[in-house]
């Protein structure tokens, strides 16, 4: 029997998977003892998997859908399994060696990208922030979770990271809620440093910069933020970890949700109004603060 998982999200992924075999299984017109007879288990073993409390290997997947007719749907199933196994990483496990690890394990799947998307609701996504703006962001997560000090290297292998958006053959469709515009991380001078950086990224060839207005009249309201990577693979940031979905039904999910957001956004020169209004709002709140 598999340990609890730490995230309901991942249990609930467990589950969902084990519910897909069962509709198979049901499809087919089989019972659970037929099933294991043609696969050679014990019957208790169908009921194990059937009710998520044994994760099935990728060989049982095969044999449940060869004995069930639906040979076709063993690409998805197992690809639903391997997300089980690896969507949830514990941000502690994430940082366990330093913040700076963290930032340099993720530039080959940066590198092997063609077509990124992205949504933030919390923060300026990665790829758009300034030097002032991701020190601040580090910082703060290393006081918090109690990290060793090696910030200034991570901000440095981020900034690296940077380079796929000046490199060829890449696209970039990033979408940020009007509100991560006006929630000041670091000091008043690099938050205005960053919202002129987003201007100028703006009219990068390769980037599409959306930003979703504020207001009560929305289709769908804000979400977790998440990165969608080509088509294979979607990074979801919780606050307890860092999700990893590589199902195709799910990242198509991820797909249709990043679509109705990017409808509600605004581009281009009206993108570029509302983080003017942000940086005048900041001016505004700064000089309105009394002095010390």
């Amino acid at each position: 029997m598999p340990s609890p998982s730490p995230s309901s999200s991942v249990q609930q992924a467990r589950q969902a998977l084990a519910g897909r075999l069962r509709e198979i299984r049901l499809d087919a017109g089989l019972t659970a003892r037929q099933v294991a007879r043609f696969c050679g288990w014990h019957e208790s073993k169908c009921s194990r998997i059937e009710h998520g409390r044994k994760v099935p290997s990728q060989e049982d997947i095969r044999s449940w859908c060869t004995a069930c007719g639906a040979d076709d749907q063993v690409p998805d199933l197992i690809a639903a399994l391997r997300a089980v196994d690896s969507m949830y990483v514990e941000w502690r496990r994430l940082e366990r060696s330093g913040l700076r690890h963290q930032q340099e394990s993720r530039l080959p799947l940066y590198e092997r990208t063609t077509r990124f998307r992205a949504y933030s609701s919390w923060l300026v996504p990665g790829l758009l922030q300034t030097r002032a703006y991701t020190a601040a962001v580090l910082h703060s997560i290393r006081r918090q979770a109690q990290l060793p000090d090696d910030v200034e290297a991570a901000v440095a292998s981020r900034m690296e990271r940077q380079r796929v958006l000046y490199e060829g053959g890449r696209r970039f469709a990033l979408l940020v809620e009007e509100s991560v515009l006006r929630t000041s991380v670091c000091d008043a001078a690099a938050m205005v440093g960053q919202l002129d950086h987003l201007v100028t990224a703006s009219f990068l060839p390769s980037v599409s910069l959306g930003i979703v207005p504020m207001g009560p009249e929305r289709g769908r309201w804000p979400v977790e933020g998440f990165w969608i990577f080509d088509d294979e693979r979607v990074n979801v940031e919780l606050v307890s970890g860092y999700l990893t979905i590589s199902q195709p039904r799910e990242v198509t999910e991820y797909a249709r949700t990043f679509t109705e957001l990017s409808a509600m956004a605004v581009y281009g020169r009206r993108a570029r109004a509302l983080i003017g209004a942000a940086r005048s709002h900041l001016h505004e709140t700064d000089q309105a603060e009394p002095a010390d």
